[in-house]
């Protein structure tokens, strides 16, 4: 419309009952995105004024460096799960927390395909759930790539139209429940939504994302956006803020698993 069209090219549909809650509610999955937690690290203690904020691009070369580290029985992973459980690994060993901590990793994933009757194409609410992946801080920093990135397929696969149930139903029971962000590391894969295409009547974008970390929550966001580099080649840039010193051993660990 923004182009002069007179009407969307999507009408938009509001069908919130398609998402409503059982009656009565069931909870059939764990759900430790919203489990109550104590632990060592605080991501909110990271200090703006003390954080770094770095963009690391993923194309064709550096995705095939990390795939020499998928062992042979995980060679269908995808790239958001190889990538994902990349960073999850060497952010982990950057932060050096307690080698008994519980890190945990959040993904969206869209569930408007998981759900009879599917959800309609021109529904305008959120419609997602948030898989959650715990492991021991030492058992990501101390095994192979493929510990992290095995626990991560695991999760992308249990999202199932129960587990989309199971979800809404735990939000009645535990009212509207928050996730939890100790320990914890989201990240939200953006490539295919199509920011990048979007045109205003200018032209495509350049750039469509964030610019910087998140500075209401430092540390513990970050997003998968479209973007090619200097050759040309169209690949993944991931924004990561963490504080200096864990950046340095942070990049330090990336460029190992890149060389």
């Amino acid at each position: 419309m923004a182009q002069g069209a007179l009407e969307p090219s999507v009408l938009p549909v509001w069908q919130r009952e398609l998402l409503y809650a059982r009656d009565p509610p069931h909870i059939t999955f764990p759900h430790p995105e919203y489990d109550d937690v104590v632990n060592t690290i605080d991501n909110n203690i990271f200090a703006v004024n003390e954080m770094a904020d770095r963009s690391f691009f993923f194309g064709p070369t550096e995705m095939s460096a990390l795939r020499r580290f998928v062992p042979e029985n995980l060679e269908r992973c995808t790239t958001f799960e190889v990538l994902t459980a990349c960073l999850w690994r060497c952010r982990t060993i950057a932060l050096e927390p307690s080698p008994e901590e519980d890190m945990r990793l959040i993904f969206p994933i869209n569930a408007r395909d998981k759900l009879n009757p599917r959800i309609p194409v021109g529904y305008y609410g959120n419609c997602i759930v948030l898989p959650c992946v715990v492991s021991k801080a030492r058992d990501l920093c101390n095994k192979p790539l493929g510990h992290a990135l095995e626990l991560v397929m695991k999760a992308k696969s249990s999202v199932t139209e129960e587990y989309v149930r199971s979800t809404a139903d735990l939000m009645v029971v535990k009212g509207r429940a928050h996730y939890k962000l100790d320990s914890t590391f989201v990240v939200s894969n953006l490539n295919r939504v199509g920011f990048n295409k979007v045109n205003f009547g200018w032209g495509e974008s350049i750039y469509a994302g964030h610019a910087k970390d998140d500075k209401d929550i430092p540390g513990v966001f970050s997003n998968y956006m479209p973007s090619t580099n200097e050759q040309g080649e169209l690949g993944i840039v991931v924004i990561v803020g963490l504080p200096f010193p864990a950046m340095e051993k942070f990049v330090k660990q990336l460029n190992i698993m890149l060389e």
